[in-house]
């Protein structure tokens, strides 16, 4: 009976085998993870593994990506100047829709109306503005801080407490006594949340919602307390009918004339509807080079309601309000 001798892999064998695997699983690793069109990580049920996987899916479209990138500018390069012009990156604001009460400052229906609206005794420096800043009731201490600093900011204003008076009684008493302005700071859980501010004595109100409020001890770098020297006033991007409102009813709380000794600016910059208000000062290095450094306080505003006339909850009527669900369809659509 004839046994075929069958010849088995000896060591030397084994440890060439073993090469070969490590080889092509290195070769692997270097090409990148390859996945099929259809695979989505969600599917995998291990958290530590989908984990990983994300990342390799991440690492690799940021290869190609650079790869992307670094191809373009070769052929750029080239090219040379038959090159095709940047393509310019698509923004929120690039991509605003047009608002058709987008206004011309030149434009003479716009004059008119600044001619004979409730700022022109202002800018026409007929009045001169005296503001009233004031509080919710039982005011906690971060707020009368923040209402503090705020007096610093704004020349002539005055700071006073409520202790439990309405609105509509604190109204006649501020135009009785010259005030211009009537600044009320609302709170919620110590922090401030909400701010109405009224001009007197024909209006408007606005009531703005705050947030990401910075006191100046809470800011770091900052330089010393301002001085008493009025400020410079500038307006950013208040391009629409009622961004223009909203800009000269900030601009009316400021004297006319700054006082360019003191250094000192309040910017109001209106970017995608939120108003962030910052303070500084000029700093001359030397004849060419100037820095600004912040004074404090910051915080943002966010316009909830402008209304005709002077603060009444009940019976007032509104300019505009906004709509939260309307806001949210579009998120390219602006207001100010």
């Amino acid at each position: 009976m004839n046994i075929d001798r069958v010849r088995l892999p000896g060591p030397q064998m084994f440890r060439k085998m073993e090469q070969a695997e490590g080889e092509e699983t290195e070769k692997k690793s270097e090409s990148g993870p390859c996945f099929p069109p259809t695979f989505s990580v969600s599917e995998i049920k291990n958290k530590q593994r989908r984990h990983s996987m994300f990342l390799k899916l991440k690492e690799e479209k940021r290869k190609q990506k650079l790869e992307l990138k670094k191809k373009k500018k070769k052929e750029r390069k080239a090219l040379g100047d038959k090159a095709p012009p940047k393509e310019v990156p698509k923004t929120i604001e690039n991509q605003r829709i047009y608002d058709e009460t987008t206004v011309n400052p030149e434009d003479e229906e716009v004059a008119f109306d600044e001619g004979t609206d409730e700022f022109s005794a202002y800018f026409n420096r007929l009045t001169n503005p005296k503001v009233l800043i004031t509080t919710s009731d039982r005011p906690r201490g971060r707020t009368v801080r923040f209402c503090e600093q705020l007096a610093t900011v704004i020349p002539h204003a005055h700071v006073y407490y409520r202790r439990g008076l309405a609105l509509k009684r604190v109204i006649p008493q501020c135009v009785s006594r010259g005030f211009t302005y009537l600044m009320v700071i609302n709170e919620d859980r110590k922090v401030p949340n909400g701010l109405v501010l009224c001009h007197l004595p024909d209006g408007p109100t606005a009531h703005f919602k705050v947030s990401n409020v910075r006191l100046r001890k809470e800011m770091k770098r900052r330089g010393k307390d301002p001085t008493e020297h009025v400020p410079e006033v500038i307006l950013n991007n208040f391009t629409t009918r009622l961004g223009h409102s909203i800009g000269r009813m900030f601009a009316a709380l400021f004297p006319h004339d700054p006082q360019f000794v003191g250094r000192q600016v309040a910017t109001f910059h209106n970017q995608r509807d939120f108003i962030f208000f910052r303070f500084h000062r000029y700093i001359f290095k030397n004849e060419k080079k100037v820095g600004i450094q912040e004074l404090g306080p910051r915080f943002t505003l966010k316009l909830r309601s402008l209304q005709k006339g002077t603060f009444d909850s009940k019976f007032g009527e509104y300019e505009w309000v906004h709509k939260r669900h309307e806001m949210d369809s579009s998120r390219r659509k602006f207001h100010l």
